[in-house]
């Protein structure tokens, strides 16, 4: 590899070193904006190519582990745990978990995000009504198939902690979700999610 093709990768990976520190300390959530944000400090070029999403989510996870460690392990779980009460009230609407939270990567400034599959938007809307559980209704611009596409959101705030709960068709499910950048984004059930919370009572090797 020539010395430009090795320049090119270094500042590649700066803008990702900084882009998962802005992440971990400042709360940014969207990677795409966190690497926006790092490339403009750095004086690198919008038309640079930039790290992809696994790239800054990989830089993200060396920083919480030297510099975060004990603190995000702990929030991690707690958020995790906050997650499966939710998905246990919302079962009859098959929730699934996404997002930082089932990566791993969460800390006190994440949301938790889930992803409904049902038939119904308005039964959402109804069970939440019912219940008497506070919401702010909206739209958000995911990832799937070949092209991007809106889906109804419900933002809710419980105990400090705000739930994301996109509602999608149940034949979405055969959909691959992926970001922006166009990686793939995992989801989960409730009973992988409960295999997490336990493995991470168990002792390290």
């Amino acid at each position: 590899m020539g010395k430009s093709g090795s320049r090119r990768d270094f500042t590649r990976e700066q803008v990702a070193q900084l882009a998962a520190r802005l992440m971990a300390e400042d709360g940014i959530q969207d990677f795409a904006f966190a690497k926006k944000k790092a490339a403009q400090r750095l004086g690198v070029s919008a038309h640079h190519h930039l790290p992809d999403n696994a790239e800054v989510e990989e830089a993200l996870r060396v920083f919480q582990g030297l510099f975060q460690r004990g603190e995000q392990a702990a929030w991690l779980l707690h958020l995790r745990r906050e997650a499966l009460e939710a998905m246990r009230l919302l079962e009859r609407f098959n929730p699934y978990l996404t997002g930082s939270v089932l990566s791993g990567t969460a800390n006190h400034h994440s949301d938790i995000n889930l992803h409904l599959y049902t038939d119904s938007v308005k039964d959402v809307e109804l069970f939440l009504m019912d219940r008497g559980i506070p919401y702010r209704s909206g739209e958000k611009r995911v990832g799937q198939g070949e092209d991007g596409r809106s889906v109804p959101v419900f933002v809710v705030e419980r105990r400090g902690t705000v739930f994301n709960i996109a509602v999608f068709s149940p034949n979405d499910l055969r959909v691959p979700l992926r970001a922006p950048d166009g990686s793939s984004t995992g989801r989960a059930k409730a009973a992988q999610l409960e295999q997490l919370i336990g493995n991470a009572g168990q002792p390290a090797d």
